[in-house]
Parts: structure tokens; sequence; C-alpha cells
């Protein structure tokens, strides 16, 4: 397995995780203004946390891949934490009706 299918893998994992976490945070009943700027926020700290493993993982490689390291999966992250976010969310809250 490359390198880039590597740090494509440990995003969407750690986009899965996130996701989670922001799902079972997230309550029905409570005042929702502040949760986009808990989703972002949550999903800014697990990119960097990505981004850090990422550049850990690519010290052998050369400099013009390097630059590709921070775009590699940015929209598989994106949309993996609001699948996750969005599927845990209604597991949890499913009976609330």
């Amino acid at each position: 397995m490359e390198i880039e299918d590597k740090i494509y893998y440990l995003r969407v994992v750690l986009a899965a995780i996130a996701g989670a976490i922001v799902g079972a945070i997230v309550k029905p009943n409570s005042d929702h203004t502040n949760t986009i700027g808990l989703i972002i926020l949550i999903g800014i700290v697990f990119y960097a946390i990505s981004q850090i493993l990422a550049s850990r993982m690519s010290k052998g490689i050369p400099k013009d891949k390097k630059k590709k390291v921070i775009t590699i999966a940015i929209f598989g992250f994106i949309f993996m934490l609001l699948t996750f976010m969005t599927l845990t969310y209604t597991i949890l809250n499913q009976n609330m009706l």
C-alpha cells in the first residue's frame, strides 16, 4: 500500500471517530445555535491530528508529493464526518418522538 493510501484511510477513520463523537454530543431538545461551530471545531481538531500523523508518516517522500499530503482526502474527511455524525445522532435519538 502506498503512503497516499495510508493517509487516505487514516483521515477517513479519524473522520468517522470525530463524526461519532459529534453525533453523541448533540442532543435533540437543546439549543442548536452552537452546533455548527462545534462540528467545525471538532472537525478542525481531528483534521489537524491527521495532518500531524500524515506529516510524520511521509518523512521519506519527495518534496513535490509532500505538498499533496495536506489535501489528500479532505473531501472524504468532510463527508465521512457528516455521515457518521448523522448516523450516530439518528441511532441514539431514534425513539425521541
